[in-house]
């Protein structure tokens, strides 16, 4: 499948990965306040891997995560996409919305106005019949995102993140789900 290169709206566009975003992302990944909720910050290393992790599935998948610019104002402020969730539990293989941005850009609206881009992708082009998100549970500002989204949490649904460690705080967490015929119905 061949990826698709830009999604744009009104505000933001969602574009492939340059080079020249690697040093912002690493910036934005050493921020403790956009890596609250993580288990912790990334070197600019491990910050480099995940842009060639984002990079190997658009080319397997032929969608990912893209970087977020705002044309007029930010080349690169962060990311925001669909992944397949890299880990077991009772909800997977489960295809994820997630989104990531430099902290100067919060409170603007643009993680919700990328990440309805990138659900339109979803449901619109991949025809994906449910799409999820998962966040700790203590993380009520990407929980409001969800929300925003028309996403519905189910208690349920709640997990243990597999890879935090028995007794970490970031450990618990909730899982917000939105269906395809739900999706088309709030249009």
């Amino acid at each position: 499948m061949s990826a698709v290169t830009a999604l744009s709206s009104e505000r933001v566009r969602l574009r492939r990965w340059r080079d020249g975003d690697r040093e912002a992302f690493a910036a934005m990944n050493s921020d403790a306040r956009v890596m609250e909720f993580f288990q912790s910050s990334l070197s600019r290393v491990d910050s480099d891997a995940m842009v060639d992790r984002i990079g190997a599935h658009f080319c397997e998948h032929g969608f990912g995560l893209w970087a977020i610019e705002v044309p007029g104002v930010a080349p690169f402020i962060g990311f925001a996409g669909l992944t397949w969730a890299r880990f077991s539990a009772h909800f997977t293989p489960c295809v994820e919305v997630g989104w990531r941005l430099a902290f100067e850009y919060w409170g603007h609206g643009y993680a919700t106005e990328a990440a309805r881009l990138a659900l339109g992708y979803g449901f619109g082009t991949l025809a994906l019949p449910e799409i999820v998100s998962f966040t700790s549970a203590t993380n009520h500002r990407s929980r409001a995102v969800m929300e925003r989204l028309g996403m519905r949490h189910d208690t349920a649904d709640d997990f243990d993140y597999p890879t935090m460690p028995e007794g970490h705080p970031l450990r618990p967490h909730v899982l917000y789900r939105l269906g395809a015929s739900a999706y088309f119905d709030m249009r």
